[in-house]
């Protein structure tokens, strides 16, 4: 038995490499997972902007990366519920950790929510900190979902 929790914390835990598109502009989504949502939105940070809400499976990678180059801005941990990362009130009302940052076509902003299962927010950076498109800049332990805030 300890030996099959050990591959499975190996496994749940993975951090494979990942390489942005070098040839896009764009920006990518900062978590492997499902599109859940997209609505408009306004925040202190962002102003009116749009949400795009990506829901973290526990099958998928929980490493969390920067979806385009820019520098840390703003931080802010809101402590909160443990509703169902695939509940529509858990991006208002689930614990979450927002990273604002500010980048050559505007500002952006990740949220990375807290589920149910998920007890554990990680973020690795501090304000001030210039990341580029697919650096990893913190994780969420065991599932949840990340909203991406876009200009």
């Amino acid at each position: 038995m300890p030996a099959a929790l050990a591959s499975f914390l190996a496994w749940f835990f993975r951090d494979p490499e990942r390489l942005p598109p070098e040839d896009v502009d764009g920006w990518v989504s900062p978590a492997d997972g499902r599109v859940v949502e997209v609505y408009p939105s306004e925040h202190p940070f962002m102003g009116r902007c749009t949400v795009v809400g990506v829901f973290m499976s526990p099958l998928d990678v929980h490493v969390n990366r920067m979806p385009v180059d820019g520098k840390v801005a703003f931080l802010e941990y809101v402590p909160g519920k443990k509703l169902m990362a695939f509940n529509p009130k858990a991006s208002q009302e689930n614990e979450r950790f927002f990273m604002g940052f500010e980048t050559g076509s505007g500002k952006g902003m990740t949220v990375q929510i807290a589920g149910f299962l998920a007890r554990r927010i990680v973020c690795s950076r501090k304000k001030g900190d210039v990341l580029s498109r697919g650096e990893r800049f913190g994780m969420i332990k065991l599932g949840s979902k990340v909203d991406l805030y876009l200009p």
